[in-house]
């Protein structure tokens, strides 16, 4: 995040912003520098890649499905601008630990001992750790100890749209986001792709959030594409993984999603338009605690 950080103090906030009796490298500066960024960067993130999604990948019939909740959009984008300003508190903490040196994050592709393909495997490696860790994290969320408090209200949307990606309770969003975090402390990684990485996971969680099932036929039991995460908001316990499908199967939390057997959300409001309104609400086994 120095990258930004140097960005910002040298064309926006030293020139323009903070007092010359305020150097960049003073503690307190740095923090509330971070701060800014990070709530404008998520914030960005999250309405520019939503909004792209919800109005042209995201299937608007969705909306007619009768667990799609009313004024859910609205609620949905609320919650979290409520809540990415809190979930940032802990995340600038991290962000701060990077920027004062304590991370393994390198400027140069020189600084790597493998060079570029060092930097292609860290980008591999941050895949499977982050996926390993959010999986594990997500799953003791829906613990009956912490799920009511703190994952419970991202679960309200049964039919999510791109804009329920980041609507978390606070501790549960920084918690899922903490082994975005974590890697760079533990191994190396270029400060160009960690924000590119930064960038990608959030585009990624706003993804699985689409409606939008196409995997190739090859890859659909192997990448957590919007169908398997489409099933864990409907069944709860199945599916945590965030790219991939291999810790549920090591885990035994593997669902094969609905909407590749002709039984997902679409199928089901294909069914009502066929059969009435006699088709009871929500899939026949849908959980809706």
């Amino acid at each position: 995040m120095d990258l930004v950080l140097d960005a910002a103090d040298r064309h926006l906030l030293t020139p323009y912003v903070y007092p010359t009796s305020w150097p960049e490298g003073e503690p307190c500066r740095q923090l509330l520098s971070l701060f800014v960024i990070t709530n404008l960067g998520a914030l960005t993130l999250y309405l520019l890649f939503g909004t792209l999604s919800y109005y042209f990948i995201f299937d608007h019939e969705l909306k007619k499905h009768p667990q799609f909740l009313e004024n859910q959009v609205r609620r949905e984008i609320v919650y979290a601008l409520c809540s990415l300003p809190w979930i940032s508190v802990p995340t600038v903490a991290l962000f701060f630990a990077e920027v004062r040196g304590y991370s393994k994050l390198y400027d140069n592709i020189e600084d790597s001992p493998y060079g570029w393909s060092g930097v292609f495997l860290s980008m591999l490696s941050f895949l499977f750790f982050t996926d390993m860790g959010i999986y594990w994290i997500h799953r003791a969320l829906h613990h009956k100890l912490l799920y009511k408090r703190f994952h419970k209200p991202h679960h309200l949307w049964k039919i999510a749209t791109p804009f329920a990606s980041h609507a978390f309770h606070p501790v549960d969003g920084f918690m899922q986001s903490l082994p975005y975090h974590i890697y760079p402390f533990l191994f190396p990684l270029h400060k160009v792709t960690y924000l590119g990485l930064y960038i990608f996971v959030n585009v990624w969680t706003i993804s699985i959030h689409d409606g939008d099932y196409r995997v190739p036929h090859l890859l659909r039991h192997v990448i957590n594409g919007s169908a398997h995460h489409t099933d864990h908001h409907l069944y709860f316990d199945y599916n945590y993984g965030q790219y991939f499908t291999l810790w549920d199967k090591i885990g035994g939390s593997y669902k094969s999603p609905t909407a590749f057997e002709g039984k997902g959300p679409h199928d089901y409001l294909r069914k009502l338009r066929e059969k009435g309104p006699g088709v009871p609400n929500g899939p026949p086994d849908a959980k809706t605690e």
